[in-house]
Formats: C-alpha cells, structure tokens, sequence
C-alpha cells in the first residue's frame, strides 16, 4: 500500500499549495482577513510559508492589529523550519528590536541564514552588514560576495554598493572603470546615490570618458530621486562647467524615461 501513501501524500502537498497560492492571491488583492483566514489554520498544522505570512501580516499590522510579539512567534517558527522569509523577517525583529531585544548579531546571523538560501534581500542586508562591520566582523570580501549574489538578483542597493567597494578599494584594487559600470547599473534603475557617483564620474573623467552634460544629467535625477545633500557639490561644478543649451539638453535627458 505504500503506492497509496504515495497518492495520498501528493494530494496533501497539492492542496496545501493550493490553499496557500489561494491566501496570497487574497493578501495581494488586498483582502488580508481572507488571508489570515487561510493562513491561521495552516500555520497552527505546522506549515513554515504560512508561519512565515501570519508573522508578516502582525509585523505589519494588516489584516490584524500591529504585534510584533506575535510577529516573532510565527517567525521563529517559520525561520527554525528553515523558511528563508521567515528567517529574514525575524532578523529585522531583531536589527530594529521589534518584539525582542534589539541585538545585531543575532540579526546578523538570521540574516545569513536567508542569504545562504538564495533570498536576495538578506544578500543585500548581509553584504552591508559585512562593509560597516554592524553586528558582525567588518569582511570587506564578504561583503562584495554577498553584494555579488544580491545584484545578480537585481538588487540596486547592491550594485551601487559594489561601485562603492571598486572606488574605494575596500579589499579590491582601485578600478574606477568597475566602479562606475556598477553605479551605471544600479543608476539605470532608479537609485538615487548612484546616479550621483555616477554624475562625479562622468564630470571627472574616472572610469568614463569626461561629460558634463552626461553629468549634469545624472545628478539631476539624483537631486530628484532624493540624493541632493550628495550630488550639490557635484552639480555646482556641473552647472559652472556648462553652457545654457547644455543645460538644457541634461534637463531634457533627465525627463526622459529610465532605460
């Protein structure tokens, strides 16, 4: 009968992904006590992705009021279970002390735990934790190999933190050109210290060839995005280093859509 152990246990699997697919497509249309309603249930029977979305759903205070003691509860269940969410969650409980004592090591530690499998927000988290020395020993090779994974998975953070380890040459030789292929990267989408390195460079002349008008354009979008008190500096020059029909023409690329 062990054919039909078989049987019966594919179809459990198959029914709880589907009750599970079912809760997220609640939560993701916005009806949060519908997921909570499907989740509860199977959390309580043991399910780690359900553990890990009812410890979300406390931490963020949807669907149910606000209770990050409660939020550790799930998550922990969920992390010791080996949920890579509920591993990184239950690690931001502990970096901000949301229902525990705040404590950057044991943070730390779940982080990396998410990061080894593969989650690309602890990669990110991991790697500049790794760069500041913050609840672990500063490792500047761990953090470039963390940021490495993290952006391979497309995370802009990332990448702009690798431009930062090239240009200042923290466990690497200086190279402005690897450097600023990375502040290209993660300025292309959208964030907002980057394009600010990325205007220095381009108004220096370090790793790309000298432009002020591809300059000025870049740190236009980084005073925009929010990055003003890094790039002023850099854009007086670059306003002092161009003419108005330049100008012009930089504003014009910064209205542009992003590629």
């Amino acid at each position: 009968m062990a054919w039909l152990n078989r049987l019966l246990g594919r179809g459990e699997t198959a029914s709880l992904e589907r009750q599970l697919a079912e809760a997220l497509a609640a939560w993701n249309a916005g009806d949060y006590g519908v997921a909570l309603d499907l989740w509860a249930p199977l959390a309580q029977g043991g399910s780690a992705r359900a553990q890990s979305n009812m410890g979300a759903a406390f931490l963020e205070g949807r669907g149910v009021e606000r209770e990050p003691e409660a939020a550790v509860r799930w998550l922990q269940l969920a992390a010791d279970q080996g949920d890579a969410g509920g591993q990184r969650n239950l690690a931001l409980c502990y970096y901000e002390g949301w229902g525990v004592a705040q404590d950057h090591a044991e943070a730390a530690r779940w982080y990396e735990k998410a990061a080894e499998q593969d989650d690309p927000d602890a990669q990110d988290m991991v790697s500049w934790m790794k760069l500041v020395g913050g609840g672990c020993p500063q490792d500047h090779a761990g953090a470039r190999y963390w940021a490495e994974r993290a952006a391979a998975q497309g995370r802009a953070g990332a990448m702009a933190r690798l431009g930062d380890i090239h240009h200042n040459a923290l466990g690497v030789a200086r190279d402005p050109e690897i450097a600023a292929g990375w502040w290209r990267r993660a300025a292309a989408l959208g964030h907002a210290e980057a394009q600010a390195m990325l205007g220095a460079a381009f108004l220096a002349g370090r790793g790309v060839p000298g432009d002020p008008v591809e300059a000025l354009h870049w740190l236009l979008r980084a005073q925009a995005g929010g990055a003003g008190e890094l790039a002023a500096g850099f854009l007086r020059e670059a306003l002092a280093r161009t003419g108005p029909s330049q100008r012009r023409e930089a504003e014009r690329r910064a209205t542009e859509a992003l590629p």
